[in-house]
């Protein structure tokens, strides 16, 4: 059977459409949209008319591809630009009258979830390890191993929150650098005091930031051909050195380094190396499945 699952990020909605069996799953289709759903959403908590307009303009593009590839079954899924905003609920109901998609908001449990079971597909999961998520409105955190999860949590610190309140200067200043630290510090100390105690050793990035991370450092890595690959540590601190130092033009000429995230990968730099630092995480490795792959797995 045929199935679909749509992922409504905060900076990027995803289409992939699949076909299912008892035994395996083919990809048949594959998409995503700068929709910057969040941008400047902090500054009122709700979705802006333009945001509002590019969103519908997207899921309206993705609803044709579905009526061309005969799909009836589709989950879409809304995690924090839906979520957090006062006027979400508008955004869903009028998605359902001019589009007819219907669409999930998962709450900060559940995306951590659906994570999980993307990244366990993936393969990545190999001992005792962390997976983040970094998104641009939350970033999901989940401790687990081969045989599952142990801890699981969303935290609003996603990318484009923290450019929207902390990212004050080109490029990025000490002091915002530090007000981002103190931040982290105050919002992460569950995560930091469970990780202690679990002693994991390898850090999973998430598809997003990590894809980047991974295609900067090594050109010739097809990300669309592999479900997981390991980024070496000391080249990724190298990298994010090089990312924090530099200024938005500077990054905008830096190849492999896509424009929606020329600048929020300095936020995603920045708690990257944070939980390193703090966890004493000794390699990363990067999956490209995620929560659009966990909601396909989840899928009858």
């Amino acid at each position: 059977m045929k199935v679909a699952a749509i992922d409504l990020g905060t900076n990027t909605f995803h289409l992939i459409i699949a076909e299912k069996t008892a035994s395996e799953m083919n990809i048949l289709y594959k998409t995503n949209k700068p929709v910057k759903l969040g941008e400047d959403i902090t500054l009122e908590n709700k979705i802006i008319p333009t945001a509002f307009e590019r969103g519908i303009n997207c899921l309206k593009e993705f609803s044709i591809t579905l009526q061309e590839y005969e799909i009836s079954k589709v989950r879409a899924v809304a995690t924090s630009g839906v979520r957090s905003a006062s006027n979400g609920q508008k955004f869903i109901e009028t998605v359902k009258q001019q589009t007819g998609i219907s669409i999930e908001v998962v709450d900060g449990n559940e995306e951590a979830h659906l994570i999980y079971e993307g990244v366990k597909a993936s393969g990545a999961i190999k001992g005792k390890s962390l997976i983040m998520d970094i998104g641009g409105g939350s970033t999901e955190f989940i401790f687990c191993d081969e045989q599952g999860f142990y801890w699981k949590k969303s935290f609003d610190i996603g990318a484009a929150r923290l450019m929207q309140k902390f990212f004050k200067s080109d490029p990025i200043s000490i002091t915002d650098q530090q007000n981002i630290q103190n931040h982290l510090q105050v919002t992460l100390t569950e995560l930091i005091t469970f990780g202690k105690d679990f002693e994991a050793e390898t850090l999973i990035g998430s598809a997003g930031a990590f894809e980047t991370y991974s295609v900067m450092l090594n050109p010739s890595l097809n990300i669309h051909q592999v479900s997981k690959a390991p980024i070496d540590i000391n080249a990724y601190y190298q990298l994010s050195d090089k990312l924090i130092v530099s200024t938005h033009e500077e990054r905008s000429e830096m190849p492999n380094l896509i424009p929606l995230r020329v600048d929020m990968i300095v936020m995603a730099s920045l708690i990257t190396n944070y939980v390193l630092a703090n966890l004493g995480l000794k390699q990363i490795t990067l999956s490209t499945y995620d929560l659009k792959m966990g909601v396909l797995q989840g899928m009858k």
